[in-house]
């Protein structure tokens, strides 16, 4: 069975970031499957996901550290890191993901890079 609407999931440890992120990538058209802290999603799988948002700054498993764990399990999985830390932001540990952004970020610029990494990872595919 093939699947109509991208699943991307947002890894953040603030409820109300996740609510509206949810509500915009539904509006959007995707399906967006979120979790308040790395470990919610590393017990869910990443085997259904197309798309990866991770806050960097989460107690426990930082985002920085989950996105090398998805990096080792899923190589070719799109990732976006965000950070209302500044200081991080410009530590250059952005490597190895798709897209970073500062919060608050602009929604139209996020929902333009979501749609540009979903088009590269599916016509790679």
């Amino acid at each position: 069975m093939h699947k109509t609407r991208p699943m991307v999931a947002v890894v953040d440890d603030d409820p109300r970031l996740l609510d509206s992120l949810e509500e915009l990538l539904e509006s959007a058209g995707y399906t967006a499957c979120c979790f308040g802290s790395a470990s919610g999603l590393l017990d869910h799988g990443l085997s259904n996901l197309d798309l990866l948002i991770i806050d960097i700054g989460m107690p426990g498993i930082n985002g920085f550290e989950l996105r090398d764990r998805v990096k080792s399990a899923c190589p070719e999985l799109p990732v976006f890191l965000t950070t209302g830390r500044h200081e991080i932001a410009d530590q250059g540990g952005a490597q190895g993901v798709n897209g970073f952004f500062r919060k608050p970020f602009d929604a139209p610029d996020l929902l333009v890079a979501v749609c540009k990494a979903l088009r590269k990872s599916r016509d790679r595919g």
